[in-house]
């Protein structure tokens, strides 16, 4: 019989191209080269109809503003960075054909269902419709697995947007409401069509995000809270914390990627270019592998060093046969393939059965 392998810990890892195709699909290509030539598993965009997102009200951030002016409004933003159907059917294959996943978040009800249509395989939703129930419901509907980023939430406010989705993939036919959401959440049969589709990310919205406001710690309050599975989307500047993420067991890391971190645009500044991205990715594959066991064995490549570096009870002089062993007769030295020290007072006061020269193993 072989030997059986240890099973390696897998972490997804999501190159976010988000908008930073800046509204070229060119750019938009080439970013899906870079992210898989990085080692990254998924490739993901964002998909949306900018006049169903956004009023013409509607301000930018404060990120925003700093990263592409406030001469342009939201909305005209929005439709500057828009790719088109035509578009994302090219960059479907592409990604395809290098091997790695497209993913994309819908914004609406038009793109939802265009992503649908398009074959995707499982749909990632933004912080930013964390409450927008009419969207996480048909999502639900699609019966495809989800990924669910929580930035600027409450777990009050994650478990109501879990009772939307619980109702979506449990109530056929049900008419919708906020009493039967909360009722589905508290519905044991409903929530447990969650357990095998839905993945939680951890996320602070701020792009960058201050270090301080990460609260990796919060991964774990997301596990026991709702016993889904748990990842982390990344705004902070570095890799560090995507690496950190990954050490307390995160099963997604989606990190922004960029071709020029300098370019004016929303996300740049907080995206990673393609030779940090790649480091990062090496980073979290190294500590999936260095997760390893939770069982405390002596591993194959510890045995020699444990012969080397461990000690056994030796002869510190010269002991005739006979002789009773007395302390000053006996030490504790390498190399460790004597009588195990924890002998050492067994062995006092015993007759030596025969003759040891010094530094002869007992």
């Amino acid at each position: 019989m072989g030997e059986t392998k240890k099973a390696i810990p897998f972490c997804c890892v999501i190159a976010e191209v988000g908008v930073n195709h800046d509204g070229s699909v060119a750019k938009a290509h080439k970013l899906i080269e870079e992210g898989a030539k990085a080692g990254a598993d998924v490739i993901k965009f964002q998909t949306f109809v900018a006049k169903d997102i956004a009023t013409k009200h509607a301000a930018k951030a404060q990120y925003q503003l700093e990263t592409s002016g406030s001469k342009e409004s939201q909305l005209e933003m929005l439709e500057n960075l828009m790719l088109s159907k035509t578009d994302y059917q090219e960059l479907v294959e592409h990604c395809y054909d290098l091997q790695v996943d497209f993913l994309s978040t819908p914004f609406d009800f038009e793109s939802l269902d265009f992503l649908v249509n398009l074959g995707v395989n499982k749909i990632k939703i933004g912080s930013g419709d964390m409450n927008n129930a009419p969207l996480l419901l048909a999502v639900a509907q699609t019966n495809l697995p989800i990924i669910l980023s929580t930035g600027m939430s409450t777990l009050g406010e994650i478990e109501e947007a879990l009772g939307v989705l619980a109702f979506g993939c449990s109530r056929s036919g049900h008419k919708p409401s906020k009493k039967g959401f909360f009722e589905a959440w508290q519905d044991p049969s409903a929530r447990s069509a969650l357990e095998n589709r839905v993945t939680l990310l951890h996320c602070t919205s701020q792009y960058p995000a201050p270090i301080a406001d990460v609260n990796l710690r919060v991964m774990e309050s997301l596990r026991n809270a709702f016993g889904l599975e748990i990842g982390y989307s990344d705004h902070t500047a570095g890799i560090s914390i995507s690496i950190a993420a990954a050490a307390l067991g995160a099963s997604v890391i989606e990190k922004h990627i960029t071709l020029d971190s300098s370019l004016p645009g929303p996300d740049h500044a907080a995206s990673l270019e393609p030779t940090e991205f790649k480091n990062m990715v090496e980073g979290i594959r190294e500590t999936c592998v260095a997760l390893g066991s939770s069982n405390k064995t002596i591993t194959a490549s510890e045995i020699n060093t444990r012969e080397v570096a461990r000690k056994s009870l030796v002869a510190a002089t010269e002991i005739e046969k006979g002789a009773v062993i007395s302390a000053d007769k006996i030490g504790v030295k390498r190399p460790a393939k004597g009588r195990d020290p924890i002998d050492y007072w067994e062995v006092l006061g015993t007759t030596a059965s025969n003759k040891f020269a010094k530094d002869e193993l007992l």
